[in-house]
């Protein structure tokens, strides 16, 4: 076994009742993302917890959601009242100027301390102006894109009386299943804290007070993307050892970006849930990471507590009070029990001033106590919302997410004189198009395939359309879907005479264009999906269309990878577009027709089969790897179909061509005070030019603890005019091979290590270094 190389700082914490050791930061992080000055601020809530009751403490803690029309807020009278009492510290699901002043007038001129609301609301991937949704932004591999569409969307949400919003989610996800994949970044915890960071960046600015940012919120803490089954909810189980190594990191690099509040996972951790963890909610976050906002719980996850087993609703309350969840979203439990907690002796008056505390400090950090109309100016709304360069930024953004999965035969890029087929049930769509969890998003304003065809291609082109199928036929699942927002719409023809009038634009068309996938209402929160191949009779309509002999071109729209072996193999072509946003139908013509040469990368990898999920590059190998032999039975290998994916992490396609040189290292081995430099050529070999994410992978050979195969270390996007050579250079230290050992320390240990470079996790070059002691 190697050495352990400890890093300078060794604490002790308790771990579920164990002891054990991190390296974690120990060293509590400045505030980020603020102009304020600390000790006005601490003296500014102290003087006004002073004068606070506790029951007007307990009434910061509450999280209320307010119902809202085309009209403005639906205020039930309760809800009014507890406003007028100061029972309420925040508010949800209420946005525009008018909206959010009526309530904050509310506050301010009937509480007796005159406390300001804080206005929450599920900004994901956009607020007006939708972007493609959070894992095809991942796709884009390009941070400053990324950063890009969270500060558009902090400024026209903070523009329409929103000042805090519930996004990025950070979750790592393995498991296709699982509906919620299509809300983070994928599987990977380097591009994932990356991308963590560049949201948190792009909402907060480098000054909360400032009007147009807005504080963000990191979620859910901790694992809830990896339930079992791939059930949202589902209960979640891992070792340390996994979770340190393979699933925290996007959220610490969120809190070090300054993250300024914090939401609770559903699930449990180490069998305790999130919501009551102390652990996880104060030794972790608070203590080791240096976290100094607020924690807010996910909807009603208090009052879930119960039939997780944990106690009735009040010892519930106790608990995720004490273990340093500050604010209730929606469920009440706080402003019903707490009080009477505290005159029991169950709780005491300082457990419920800290978490006060937090979210005061929270509100004097956006400005509120000095305006606390800052955000609800109509003239600067309207001013900022879906303003033309937003629009180009989303259109810009939506091209840069898109996967070319296949081009056999040059089928893309297509002629603008060319006569289309153009079929599927998603090819005239707006709904679908800004996809699930767009919040304020206006789906009447998305610009559908066609149209955009139209837009990107002008005159010359002609479409012949055919709508071929529906995108479920099931009825269960239709009535599921549309009771909760789906808005499906069923062509009333049958099966049979769809795919017939399909087949007949095919045969009188150049190429088809067959636009299939998921419906919005298929993936996001509670829409978990054991069968992840295409839903419905879409594959029936495909293998009608492929029998006519026409080139067969498929836009993919969905919210997770899907199993798409048969389609990989027969279609000429396949783009991955994901849910691209207010822009998918132009930014998707854009990509056909060769206006723009695609560039995206998938962050996450497609199965062949569902059989195989979870699926992911990270695997470890385990004491019978198998090598590919057919025959060789007694490996780790499946009998029915291969070890591989579809389409491996990081895989993604051009309409030009790259060649990289072979690899190059400044040196073999380094010391651990050294940098290693990892130079490769890349030349655009094709006739367009293009751009190309070149990507930097590790693996530690020997260790302490078995180690992936490969680590995602470093990317670089590079844009290369055809023809035109760039040397990439990627540094290595001691830091980059650091990983959590079996007691938690965060250690790098001396040995031969592998670096591998390439366009994608699977096509790489490798060389090897070693890493000394000293």
């Amino acid at each position: 076994m190697k050495q352990i190389i400890r890093t300078a700082l060794i604490i002790s914490i308790g771990l579920m009742g164990t002891q054990c050791s991190t390296a974690q930061q120990t060293k509590p992080a400045q505030t980020q993302g603020t102009a304020v000055n600390e000790q006005q601020m601490k003296q500014f809530v102290d003087d006004l917890l002073s004068k606070m009751t506790l029951e007007e403490k307990i009434g910061q803690l509450n999280l209320v959601a307010v119902g809202f029309d085309v009209t403005g807020p639906v205020v039930s009278e309760n809800v009014d009242e507890n406003i007028r009492n100061g029972n309420v510290g925040g508010v949800f699901n209420t946005f525009t100027p008018v909206a959010a002043r009526k309530l904050q007038e509310l506050a301010i001129n009937n509480t007796r301390l005159k406390i300001p609301l804080l206005f929450g609301y599920d900004v994901i991937h956009g607020h007006r102006t939708i972007f493609p949704m959070p894992l095809g932004l991942a796709a884009s591999w390009d941070m400053e894109a990324v950063e890009r569409s969270a500060r558009i969307a902090a400024d026209e949400a903070s523009a329409d009386g929103l000042n805090w919003v519930f996004s990025p989610m950070v979750d790592i996800s393995r498991d296709p299943r699982w509906g919620r994949i299509a809300e983070g970044a994928g599987e990977d915890p380097y591009l994932g804290s990356k991308i963590a960071a560049a949201m948190v960046r792009g909402y907060q600015g480098n000054d909360l007070t400032k009007n147009n940012t807005v504080m963000a919120t990191v979620k859910h803490f901790a694992l809830y993307g990896a339930p079992e089954a791939g059930r949202d909810y589902h209960t979640v189980d891992m070792s340390m050892n996994r979770m340190f190594n393979e699933y925290l990191a996007p959220y610490k690099a969120a809190i070090d970006a300054g993250a300024g509040s914090v939401m609770t996972a559903f699930n449990e951790v180490n069998g305790v849930p999130a919501t009551a963890n102390r652990w996880l909610l104060t030794e972790l976050l608070r203590d080791q990471w240096g976290f100094d906002g607020f924690v807010v719980t996910d909807y009603t996850a208090i009052n879930e507590l119960v039939p997780h087993g944990l106690g009735t609703e009040a010892e519930v309350g106790a608990l995720a009070l004490k273990a340093g969840a500050d604010m209730d979203m929606v469920g009440e439990v706080y402003l019903k029990n707490v009080a009477q907690l505290v005159r029991e002796g169950k709780l005491t008056e300082e457990d419920v001033t800290k978490s006060a505390r937090r979210i005061l400090e929270a509100k004097y950090k956006l400005g509120l106590f000095q305006d606390p109309y800052r955000y609800t100016d109509e003239a600067r709304a309207k001013a900022t919302i879906m303003k033309p360069e937003y629009i180009t930024a989303a259109r810009e953004i939506a091209r840069e997410s898109m996967v070319l999965l296949k081009n056999e035969n040059n089928a893309l890029p297509l002629n603008k004189t060319a006569s289309i087929a153009l079929v599927g049930p998603l090819a005239r769509n707006q709904r679908d198009m800004i996809g699930n969890w767009s919040g304020a998003g206006d789906w009447k304003q998305a610009v559908s395939v066609e149209q955009g065809i139209r837009n990107v291609a002008g005159s010359g082109v002609k479409i012949n359309y055919a709508k071929g199928a529906n995108i479920a036929d099931d009825p269960q699942m239709i009535q599921r879907l549309n009771a909760h927002g789906g808005e499906l719409e069923i062509d009333t023809r049958s099966s049979e005479e769809m795919i017939a009038e399909a087949v007949k634009v095919a045969q009188a068309s150049d190429v088809v264009v067959a636009v299939v996938g998921e419906s919005q209402g298929m993936s996001g929160e509670a829409a978990s999906r054991a069968d992840i191949s295409l839903p419905g009779r879409q594959q029936e309509l495909l293998r009608a269309l492929k029998a006519t002999g026409k080139p067969l071109v498929l836009v993919l729209m969905n919210g997770r990878p899907l199993a798409l072996q048969w389609e990989a193999e027969n279609a000429d072509a396949i783009l991955e577009t994901w849910f691209a946003g207010t822009q998918a139908g132009n930014a998707i013509a854009d990509v056909l027709f060769g206006d723009y040469n695609p560039s995206g990368k998938l962050p996450v990898t497609f199965p062949q089969v569902v059989g195989q999920v979870p699926i992911y590059y990270a695997q470890k190998n385990t004491g019978r790897p198998y090598g590919g032999e057919m025959l060789d039975k007694y490996k780790s290998r499946y009998m029915d179909v291969s070890n591989e994916p579809l389409y491996p992490f990081g895989y993604g396609l051009s309409y030009t061509t790259f060649n990289y040189a072979a690899p190059q290292l400044s040196q073999t081995s380094i010391t651990p005070q050294q940098e290693l430099e990892v130079r490769v050529d890349v030349t655009n070999t094709g006739q367009r030019d293009g751009e190309e994410v070149v990507q930097l992978y590790i693996q530690d050979l020997v260790g302490s603890i078995t180690r992936p195969v490969r680590e995602l270390k470093g990317f670089q996007k590079i844009a290369l005019k055809k023809g035109e050579t760039k040397t990439v250079t990627f540094r290595i230290t001691a830091d980059d091979l650091k990983f959590y050992n079996n007691d938690l320390e965060y250690v790098y240990e001396p040995g031969e290590f592998k670096v591998y470079v390439g366009p994608n996790s699977r096509d790489v070059q490798e060389l090897t270094f070693t890493l000394s002691g000293q």
